[in-house]
């Protein structure tokens, strides 16, 4: 398991938990917004952090977290995931996972073997605009659809969340987001903030006003659309 860094404690990563978050390495999109983009295939950084170190860790802080969030880059790319996961899973932790959806069978490979206890999936747009916000030419989003209709079925809680960028995306994203997630429980907009010390040209946040918008746009399709970090 490519381990590029680790959060010893968060209270905001797993919602209703102390958890700690592991960072993958490579990703296969390309964001043009991405926070961690030393972490996409290729380019990362940072130095690795090897599983007996990591597992030494947690057997450290059992008692103090109740979860370990696996982020990234993109977690589904990593080939030995699910043997990852069963370990943590064995010294009694639960699991969340953060995914862009690109890979369905692996969520599915995964939930069938009761090694997920939370999804976070990112819905980059909508249809019209997948492309853009996700770096990919010509995205395949019958991917995604697969991996939003076994998520809402497949009885683990999760939860779809969408960055929101002035310069990549406008209302009309909204408009086309909603149906996507058509009965989905919640969909989280969180305003984009740029890298700090690394502005990005053209990529701006939103105020909470036009986030409000955005989020009334979903919610005659999803159960909740709520802000997310502009308490």
């Amino acid at each position: 398991m490519q381990i590029y860094g680790l959060n010893k404690t968060t209270l905001l990563d797993y919602p209703e938990h102390v958890a700690a978050t592991v960072f993958c390495g490579g990703c296969n999109f390309r964001c043009p917004f991405c926070h961690n983009k030393g972490l996409i295939e290729g380019s990362c950084t940072r130095p690795t952090i090897s599983e007996p170190e990591f597992f030494q860790f947690l057997k450290k802080r059992k008692g103090i977290i109740s979860g370990v969030c696996i982020t990234g880059g993109e977690p589904t790319l990593q080939p030995d995931l699910a043997e990852f996961i069963y370990r943590i899973k064995e010294q009694g932790f639960l699991v969340k996972l953060d995914t862009n959806g690109y890979r369905p069978e692996i969520i599915e490979e995964l939930t069938g073997g009761n090694l997920l206890d939370y999804i976070a999936m990112d819905i980059k747009s909508g249809p019209s605009g997948y492309g853009k916000a996700s770096g990919i030419p010509e995205p395949d989003l019958e991917k995604i659809r697969r991996s939003i209709d076994f998520i809402m079925r497949c009885g683990v809680k999760y939860e779809f969340r969408t960055t929101v960028v002035k310069g990549i995306h406008t209302a009309g994203d909204f408009d086309e987001i909603g149906p996507m997630l058509q009965g989905a429980e919640v969909c989280f907009l969180q305003a984009y903030k740029a890298p700090e010390g690394n502005e990005l040209p053209g990529l701006h946040s939103f105020d909470k006003g036009q986030m409000e918008d955005f989020a009334k746009r979903l919610r005659p399709f999803v159960r909740k659309a709520v802000l997310r970090g502009m308490e």
